[in-house]
């Protein structure tokens, strides 16, 4: 039991830590925290299971090359404006309805959905996120919460059938479209930082979505 509940901990941090990534801009502060040994030593430890170890090395790759980058901050901020507040011939736009919806506008199909998983779990948006909720950052923020609810079952069924919820969640809102996301990015982030975290996000799902399957 408690190495299931450090799992989840575990699971639940990483996509809380890519919500705020793809969120909002970095701060200085944020990017010194980036740089420090407590990143690193996350960075190892993910770096420990095959699958992540190129991604994890690829966003370590982006990290370094931003230490020599000048005004790295302003510049990573113009690179998060360039790619995600833009229009989807310029930018990846980290919302699903862009690249699964019918219209190709926001607030599409999947944003109704994704705002009745939120209803049936009580999950609510951050207040001062003020997005559609097909967003990536909600996505992922949402996801984490439905890892930790798991913990809170002490029923072993219970436990089981959160699990099942949280290999739904991911089969039917992330992985229609997260690939073609990061194929967006791949696209248009011409410095790598982005892109290389969404490389990093995709591997950790599927490898997270193996995982949930028993495989």
């Amino acid at each position: 039991m408690q190495e299931f509940i450090a799992i989840n901990e575990q699971r639940a941090e990483f996509y809380w830590w890519m919500s705020s990534l793809f969120a909002t801009e970095l701060t200085q502060d944020d990017l010194n925290n980036y740089h420090g040994a407590d990143m690193d030593n996350y960075f190892s430890v993910l770096a420990m299971t095959g699958e992540l170890s190129t991604p994890v090395a690829g966003l370590r790759e982006a990290l370094a090359k931003l230490k020599t980058r000048q005004d790295a901050q302003l510049e990573l901020a113009a690179d998060f404006c360039g790619l995600f507040l833009s229009t989807p011939k310029t930018g990846a736009l980290p919302y699903a309805s862009i690249y699964i919806g019918e219209s190709g506008l926001l607030n599409d199909k999947p944003a109704q959905e994704m705002g009745k998983w939120m209803e049936s779990y009580g999950i609510a948006q951050r207040k001062d996120f003020n997005e559609p909720f097909d967003h990536l950052a909600v996505v992922l923020d949402f996801m984490g919460n439905l890892v930790i609810l798991a913990n809170k079952e002490e029923d072993e069924e219970k436990q089981e059938a959160v699990m099942q919820e949280q290999q739904r969640f991911l089969e039917t809102m992330v992985m229609p479209w997260i690939e073609q996301f990061q194929s967006t990015l791949n696209q248009f982030d011409q410095f790598g930082f982005y892109k290389a975290a969404g490389n990093l996000l995709v591997s950790f799902i599927k490898l997270d979505l193996a995982f949930l399957k028993g495989e």
